[in-house]
């Protein structure tokens, strides 16, 4: 997928490919429960989908993240079951 205009309302995750395989077997369930911890924080954000390419998963939003969105993001992203959270880089916007 190329995406034009790369800007802050993407979140790169740097993943290993076991996770990243993992996570995006449910990444539709995944968007649902990130937009309920948003709006659990009453953000304004809400993530519109998840891809993934090489080396990470890319969130994409509907609007520029704050450092407590991506706090959220991190944190629910590391509390899931289906990855090993130790081998989740820091979440990184463009």
């Amino acid at each position: 997928m190329t995406m034009k205009n790369l800007s802050r309302k993407q979140i790169i995750i740097p993943i290993s490919r076991d996770n990243k395989k993992n996570f995006m077997k449910e990444s539709n369930i995944h968007v649902l429960n990130m937009n309920e911890a948003l709006k659990n924080i009453k953000s304004n954000i809400l993530v519109d989908f998840i891809y993934s390419d090489v080396a990470s998963i890319t969130i994409v939003t509907n609007k520029v993240t704050t450092s407590l969105d991506l706090q959220t993001i991190k944190q629910y992203i590391k509390g899931t079951n289906c990855i090993n959270s130790n081998e989740v880089e820091l979440p990184r916007l463009l």
